[in-house]
């Protein structure tokens, strides 16, 4: 039963579903009412085989209580099957396969061949011609990418298939395919020939220094194991060598249907997906027999304690690990409830963690996290970012937090508040349990199978949590115990990673590991109580101005005294959810386009500035236990504070987020903090096209205005708390707000918790004056360079095309986005399958609502230095045949078919609708937008997107850019443009 080792992460799990109300879009959705829960199966169905087991093999000798919402069933070959009912979204299907091998399983000689075989199976079988699969699954609404896909790891390769709009037809045709490709790939020297460019492609333009440290990490970790040196990617040298009879041994040797489990959750009868499957697969025979398992290894107590490396692409960082042999456990209740109180402990040490790293000191963040690692080792991992290179201090006050955690209990109040975290998590789970997506269960179904585990129901891993509390587990004895424990192991490792030559850092990091660090031992932070007294108050409630319907979206708009305006959408679809979003001020449009401003700073040091006199730490305390929280962010022509909540917190939500604006706290801790990570991560900018193009790629292509782009380093190192709270201060104060309240909410209940909160503050005056031009760069007849010193064997093109901007241009801008897709489909084919230079070439279309310009459609690939003039000669061949000549049907359905899709899907939930609607209140031609979204796309005929294609699509507009290592650029006497 997978538990994941941290509290938070186990929120964002049970919070990632999809709606199943759905308003109506135009005239062409039928209204979607909420599904029933599925009821429990028998364990016998009419019209399964009996020769097919359909015992539920995931729990054997487990004593968790089965989930019957799976079926589960072993065909006579030993191919195994889990599949359920899941109608969220409505209609899809979510297909993975599972083959038990990953690059674990190579020899010496074939390392790689996994994920090459990812690759060659993907490209046809005996029941579809090579490339073919795509195309047949784009027909049927799937998007390449997101809905088709497959992952090579070390101990597994995956294939992803997301059906939308699927039917017992379209589930069998796919399940053929798919069948097909484990059993009968269609691959010759010829093939492989033509696909090999494509995976030297994927490991040329992996991300070089995280890369590199990877695998130098995992080398001192966990040397003298297999995992140390088999990364999935493979090596230059046995990919080269790789033939067809080689890859086909590999196959034949690993792909048996023993090996095989077949998993689908979806919109279905699960007896019709029981059927499918057996038809499909029951005719795959392994060739000779099933071989057993690689030996993995143990933690050798031999190899060297530490290692290092200088990487001047990553800011400093410190890996610690206490290693343990990986072993198989029975999936038992007692062995779940044991973990639970060691990620509690882990958890403890997290929040200390944290805490001190909110006050300042020698680390930006760090962290502990237990895993069990590609079954090679049961670990206790700890990775901390230093302030700038001091990472020896770094690594002592991590350990002082350790050895404190290792011999002195917990406070009952710290034990309290993690196991309150928990259990809201876990709770959570249960309560929207009837809308986690088909494609989540699907994917944790996968995980399971990975690490030798179950799967079990939200509400059974809630019981074993509140029992394992109920036998008195969870006390600070036990929690000591505990982290005693997870900090002994085989062997204890560390690796440290510099951006410059540090003389003598592994004999220094083995100093560090063992240093006396009882004098670095702080005092605990004391925990007291905060509750929402303790906030600032606000003023009276507002009163309703006026209220106005949309029956057709089910929304309301809501006007109060002091002009806020509310866009309220109560719905049942997310159960137990509740999306809070406030809009206010200009965002982009509300800065100059002069001068830098802190606005770089706000995401990261804003909320965390406090609200009042309380600060983070005060403001953890009063959420413990609750959905509340806050996210910032910036729009076009808004800023953003935001949360998901719950119908019990989410007025306490609407309250935090009124005094944010009305109160806001100005601690600053968090703006030292924002300023050395920034500073820590600058000199990796330049080591690869990827960073260079974060720093500067949004900076040019608003024609260097500095609203956009990474602020230079000065910049950064100028900032004060005082300047900081100068600027920051007068927006949090200033413009018209809009809230949004969408989800699980009563309407009068909601109107009238905003009237006591947003509505309770000072009215706001809009903006004056005109917001500042939005420029796109002049079409220049070479490309601009800019420079990176990383791999000499990486660089990216991109070209650009100007479009526009504003609500009135919406429905042009479906046309561009199904234009672009056109566009992005034929580089792919052209510059991947073709010739191999690129492996995930790209067009897309951006047309920012909120501004006046700004829009573009941009085309960007990364390709070896001496193919830049490809991707543009190419590039520009596709734009000009665009313009030329109308695309034919087949392949105009091939892209509209899979956006239509994501739109009807996508629309089931609130987080589409809130995106959609953000301004409506204040400009209600994004209502009408709405309202007309599939009827735009499903008009979109060949003739218009020839027309829009001509219309934009000029050469005499494009814009171009390539990023090329320093010495390439130098050797060919490039001029290279000055950035920021």
């Amino acid at each position: 039963m997978p538990i994941l080792p941290r509290a938070r992460r186990l929120s964002l799990l049970v919070a990632v579903t999809l709606s199943l109300s759905l308003p109506a879009i135009a005239q062409t959705v039928a209204k979607k009412k909420p599904a029933a829960a599925p009821t429990p199966v028998a364990t016998a169905a009419s019209g399964i085989r009996p020769e097919v087991d359909r015992s539920p093999w995931l729990f054997k000798g487990s004593d968790i209580t089965p989930d019957l919402n799976w079926h589960f069933g072993t065909l006579p070959n030993g191919l195994r099957y889990a599949v359920r009912k899941n109608g969220v979204p409505p209609g899809q299907v979510s297909i993975r396969v599972r083959i038990d091998a990953g690059s674990l399983y190579e020899n010496d000689s074939e390392q790689g061949f996994a994920h090459f075989m990812e690759h060659l199976v993907f490209r046809g079988s005996a029941y579809v011609v090579d490339n073919e699969a795509k195309r047949t699954w784009q027909r049927l609404g799937a998007t390449f990418g997101s809905d088709t896909n497959a992952s090579t790891t070390f101990t597994q390769t995956v294939f992803k298939l997301d059906l939308p709009s699927a039917t017992p037809d379209t589930v069998d045709e796919s399940l053929k395919i798919l069948s097909g490709m484990m059993e009968a790939p269609s691959f010759d020297d010829k093939v492989v020939n033509s696909e090999r460019p494509v995976v030297l492609a994927e490991q040329r333009e992996a991300p070089g220094p995280q890369v590199r440290y990877g695998d130098a990490m995992r080398a001192t970790i966990f040397a003298g194991q297999p995992f140390a040196v088999r990364s999935p990617i493979g090596t230059t040298k046995t990919l080269n060598a790789a033939t067809a009879a080689t890859l086909r041994a590999f196959h034949d040797k690993w792909y048996r249907p023993e090996r095989a489990v077949v998993i689908i959750s979806g919109d279905i009868d699960p007896e019709t997906f029981e059927k499918l499957v057996d038809k499909n697969f029951s005719s795959w025979k392994g060739k000779g027999p099933n071989p057993a398992d690689p030996d993995f290894g143990t933690p050798a107590t031999e190899q060297p304690v530490t290692g290092s490396l200088v990487e001047p692409g990553i800011p400093s960082v410190v890996s610690m690990a206490v290693l343990r042999p990986w072993k198989f456990n029975q999936d038992l209740v007692l062995f779940n409830q044991k973990r639970l109180v060691d990620l509690l402990a882990v958890q403890i040490i997290n929040r200390r963690l944290e805490s001190r790293a909110r006050s300042g000191g020698s680390f930006i963040a760090a962290g502990v996290n237990l895993d069990d690692v590609a079954r090679s080792a049961n670990a206790t991992m700890v990775t901390i970012q230093p302030v700038g290179n001091n990472w020896e201090q770094a690594l002592k006050d991590v350990r002082a937090v350790i050895a404190d955690a290792t011999t002195n209990p917990p406070s009952q109040a710290e034990l309290d508040r993690e196991y309150s975290e928990y259990d809201s998590a876990m709770k959570n789970g249960v309560d929207t349990s009837r809308v986690e997506a088909g494609s989540a269960q699907a994917d944790n179904m996968v995980s399971a199978l990975d690490i030798r585990e179950t799967v079990a129901a939200p509400d059974v891993s809630y019981a074993i949590l509140t029992d394992a509390k109920k036998k008195g587990m969870f006390t600070p004895e036990a929690i000591l115990a505990s982290t005693k424990r997870i900090f002994q192991g085989d062997a204890t490792r560390a690796f440290v990673s510099t951006p410059t030559t540090d003389t003598g850092a592994s004999a220094k990091l083995a100093a560090a590991l063992t240093a006396d660090v009882s004098k670095l031992v702080t005092k605990r932070t004391a925990y007291t109580a905060v509750d929402f007294s303790k906030l600032p108050p606000l003023g009276t409630p507002g009163t309703v101005v006026s209220r106005e319907m949309f029956p057709e979206l089910e929304m309301e708009k809501v006007v109060f005294s002091n002009g806020v305006r509310l866009m309220l959408y109560p719905n049942s679809g997310e159960t137990n959810r509740v999306y809070v979003r406030v809009r206010w001020g200009g965002g982009y449009n509300a800065l100059p386009s002069n001068k830098r401003t802190p606005v770089w700073a706000g995401d990261l040091a804003l909320v965390a500035s406090g609200i009042g006199k309380l600060g983070q730490e005060q403001i953890d305390q009063l959420t413990t236990g609750r959905r509340l929280g806050m996210d910032f962010g910036i729009d076009d022509d808004a800023f953003v504070l935001g949360a998901v909540t719950s119908p019990p917190d989410y007025q306490d939500q609407l309250r935090l987020l009124a005094d944010k604006l009305a109160n806001p706290g100005w601690d600053p801790a968090p703006i030292a903090r924002a300023k050395a990570l920034l500073t820590n991560n600058y000199a990796g900018l330049d080591s690869s096209p990827d960073g260079v193009l974060s720093r500067d790629l949004e900076y040019f292509l608003h024609d260097r205005d500095p609203r956009w782009g990474m602020p230079p380093k000065p910049v950064v190192d100028a900032l004060t708390p005082a300047s900081f709270k100068s600027f920051w201060q007068p927006v949090l104060a200033s413009g018209p707000i809009e809230v949004q309240v969408f989800g699980d909410v009563k309407a009068d209940e909601a109107i009238a918790a905003v009237a006591k909160t947003l509505g309770a503050l000072k009215p706001r005056s809009a903006a004056k004056g005109a917001a500042p031009a939005i420029r796109f760069p002049d079409h220049n007849a070479t490309p601009v360079v800019r420079t990176h010193s990383g791999q000499e064997n990486q660089a990216v093109a991109l070209i650009a095309w100007p479009t526009g901007g504003g609500v009135d241009g919406i429905a042009e801008s479906r046309k561009l986005e199904v234009l672009a897709q056109v566009f992005s489909d034929r580089l792919f084919d052209r510059l991947r399958t073709e010739s191999g230079a690129s492996y995930s070439p790209s067009v897309q279309s951006s047309w920012p609502t909120g501004l006046s310009g700004g829009g573009r459609v941009m085309a960007i690939g990364q390709v070896p230095p001496d193919k830049t003039e490809l991707f543009f000669r190419l590039s520009r061949e596709i734009a000009a045949d665009l313009a030329k000549n109308p695309i034919s049907e087949d392949e105009l359905r091939r892209v509209k078919e899979p956006m239509i899709q994501y739109v009807l899907r996508s629309s089931t939930g609130n987080g589409f609708w809130l995106n959609l609607l953000g301004g409506a209140t204040y400009d209600p031609r994004l209502i009408d937008a709405a309202r007309s979204i599939i009827v735009d796309y499903n008009g979109i005929t060949a003739t218009e997107l020839q027309a829009v294609a001509a219309k934009y699509l000029r050469p005499d507009k494009d814009w171009t850019m390539e990023v090329l290592p320093k010495s390439v650029a130098a050797k060919a006497g490039l001029t290279v443009a000055a950035g920021q």
